[in-house]
């Protein structure tokens, strides 16, 4: 098993701004771990988290692939992208921060060139108006059923990924697993759920999108 990275130089002032880790990110994580053979047989060039925050998630994901990868992460929060280098640069992971929101600013210049493409999204149900913020509010408020920031992002996703890329995308029950399958059906890509827990009133799964014709996960 890997290590988790090192977080230790966040202090709980950094907390006040950026999303601490927590059992969401972690599924995460394992859902990663689990997939290692998987990612590591796609030999990824460009590896992008959209949502830093603390950058736990891309430092453990540049951890399990090592230094032949690119990694590149974006948030709307200019310290999500600050306090996420400093945790890849302790962890040993070389990353490249982009204020910007969602992916806007690296479009088109990595379409079709993005291998593994993580989010976490701000996915609790919260009224409309909560959706939108800058700061700490930005990467938990997730509008209408959850789903708002995750929409916007979905048609991204086929523009950015590589013929046999994979994005892997953290939901709660409230999200509609079927229907976020459904959207990304009519795209051309199937979906798995990589693995699913339980914790308190969330239900977490981690689901993994590739496209029809892309080579899948080896057995075990």
């Amino acid at each position: 098993m890997l290590p988790t990275p090192d977080i230790s130089h966040l202090a709980s002032a950094d907390y006040q701004n950026v999303y601490e880790p927590a059992e969401d990110s972690f599924v995460l994580l394992d859902a990663l771990e689990k997939e290692a053979e998987y990612l590591k047989n796609l030999g990824p060039s460009v590896c992008l988290e959209v949502g830093l925050g603390s950058g736990i998630c891309v430092t453990f994901l540049g951890q399990l692939l090592g230094s032949g990868c690119l990694y590149v992460g974006t948030d709307i929060n200019p310290q999500a992208a600050k306090v996420s280098h400093q945790t890849a640069q302790r962890n040993g992971v070389s990353l490249e921060p982009v204020i910007t929101d969602l992916v806007s600013a690296l479009s088109p210049r990595l379409h079709g060139c993005v291998d593994v493409m993580i989010f976490n999204p701000p996915y609790v149900v919260t009224p409309s108006e909560e959706v939108g913020g800058t700061g700490i509010e930005a990467s938990w408020a997730g509008g209408i059923k959850g789903r708002e920031v995750t929409d916007r992002l979905l048609p991204d996703v086929n523009k950015l990924l590589s013929p046999g890329g994979a994005f892997y995308l953290l939901i709660i029950k409230e999200n509609d697993k079927d229907d976020l399958a459904r959207v990304m059906k009519s795209s051309g890509f199937s979906t798995t759920v990589v693995l699913s827990r339980r914790s308190g009133p969330e239900f977490l799964s981690v689901l993994k999108f590739v496209r029809h014709s892309s080579p899948k996960a080896p057995d075990g």
